[in-house]
């Protein structure tokens, strides 16, 4: 059996970290199994899908290093849910209901007030064909129910059946459908609901494993028996937490609320999010990974906790900087020379521990190339004299530092940060930064006597 998951957003906003989260965890799992990744646009909602939000979906997961093995749009297969409908109502297991929204509402009321849980009664069971007859000539289109399996046989029975499954995250699960309505999957107007949808989706795809958030436990009893009803297997299910905001506020697309291409504009690096994205919430600790295969070596479903995880963006800088210090020049060159840097691999070695982004080290370079204003201490001016005369003579090098400081310090006697900050903030501007011995160089002869100056 070859591996085969999915993901499958709505094109309705921009994806946020705890749609990503779910995202990589598919991907990692297919790629730990040698499996397939299958990205799948639920884009049914025809009032708030749009094409843009498709668009950018896809491009984020690009940027994070998921490259979907097939892509596919609900939107395209009506004609495949249609059939599936068809074979349910042959069966006698999609039913037409012709109930409103406030019928429906007044059912549950009062079944609420005699202390019964306010499930669908199947009173459209009953229905002859008269009056479904009666009821269309009055203008009312049916909604159609699935009918859900009991062990009597006899569908207005009580249902007594419990949906089992173990769930990879979760653990053993069982739902008693006698605590459920009969699902509807189809509307009035003809369309399909995402319950149906998915499923028939998932059984034509050969899905083997479903992940996906723990929101989805609810549905996973009716999508289990509407499998088995269409000939199915179900596939293997894995339930992991959510993310919520640092302030426990669930995460909403809808909302903007952590989105992967604000994040991503910000400068931050891919796996920053990748490795906090999957490792929160779960029994690892949370650490800056390099890559998406290391990635996927540390995955653990089973590790996962079962709460909800809070997500704090403020993790992702420091992460994100233990990335950056490690990048190698070839890894970001092309960055770099977008931000019109060029000052080649020394430059980046000399400054790379002194930025939490890439884009970082656009402020250094300003330092080394452009124009500053040295901050010079009154107290100080006779130094910065003293300090522009004992400049070694000859090319700057990665040497120069030392010898020009011993010099100094034999000169005036000064020693530690009276020593070495007041040439740092003359040359700088700052009182961090890169260290001189890297920095002096990449700063050049002409520029260090004329800050001195």
């Amino acid at each position: 059996m070859t591996v085969t998951v999915r993901f499958a957003p709505s094109p309705t906003g921009l994806i946020h970290i705890g749609n990503t989260r779910t995202a990589l965890l598919n991907w990692l799992f297919a790629r730990r199994n040698g499996g397939r990744f299958i990205l799948r646009f639920d884009d049914t909602d025809v009032e708030r899908s749009r094409e843009e939000y498709a668009q950018a979906i896809a491009a984020d997961l690009d940027w994070l290093g998921i490259h979907p093995d097939a892509v596919y749009r609900q939107s395209d297969r009506g004609a495949l849910y249609a059939a599936a409908a068809e074979k349910l109502k042959a069966a006698g297991l999609l039913y037409p209901c012709y109930e409103t929204a406030d019928e429906l509402e007044r059912r549950r009321t009062r079944a609420r007030a005699l202390g019964r849980p306010p499930v669908y009664d199947r009173a459209a069971l009953k229905l002859t064909p008269e009056d479904r007859a009666r009821l269309e000539a009055e203008g009312r289109k049916p909604h159609w129910r699935f009918l859900l399996p009991n062990h009597d046989g006899d569908p207005l029975a009580p249902r007594r059946t419990d949906v089992t499954w173990d769930d990879l995250c979760r653990g053993p699960q069982a739902i008693d459908l006698a605590s459920l309505s009969d699902p509807v999957l189809v509307r009035e107007d003809g369309t399909c609901l995402y319950t149906f949808t998915s499923v028939v989706d998932d059984a034509d795809l050969a899905i083997t494993h479903v992940i996906r958030g723990e929101d989805h436990v609810a549905n996973s009893a009716v999508q289990i028996a509407l499998f088995r009803a269409l000939g199915a297997e179900p596939p293997v299910l894995a339930h992991h937490n959510l993310l919520t905001t640092a302030d426990g506020e669930g995460l909403s697309k809808r909302k903007g609320a952590l989105s992967v291409s604000s994040l991503r504009e910000a400068g931050l690096e891919p796996m920053a999010l990748a490795s906090l994205a999957v490792l929160t919430g779960t029994s690892q600790a949370v650490e800056a990974v390099a890559s998406l295969d290391v990635l996927a070596d540390k995955l653990d479903l089973a590790g996962i906790s079962k709460s909800s995880a809070k997500f704090d963006p403020a993790e992702l800088e420091t992460l994100n900087a233990h990335l950056v210090h490690a990048l190698s020049y070839a890894a970001v060159a092309e960055r770099l020379a977008a931000l019109g840097i060029d000052g080649g691999e020394p430059f980046w070695l000399a400054v790379r521990d002194n930025c939490v982004k890439v884009a970082d080290a656009a402020a250094w370079w300003a330092v080394v190339a452009g124009a500053i204003t040295p901050l010079i201490a009154e107290e100080d001016r006779d130094y910065i004299t003293s300090a522009r005369a004992l400049l070694p003579e000859g090319e700057v090098t990665p040497m120069t530092w030392k010898a020009w400081t011993e010099a100094l310090k034999g000169a005036t006697g000064r020693k530690g940060k009276g020593l070495f900050m007041p040439l740092r903030q003359a040359l700088t501007g700052h009182d961090h930064g890169p260290d001189m011995n890297a920095l002096l160089p990449l700063i050049g002869r002409d520029r260090i006597l004329a800050r001195l100056a």
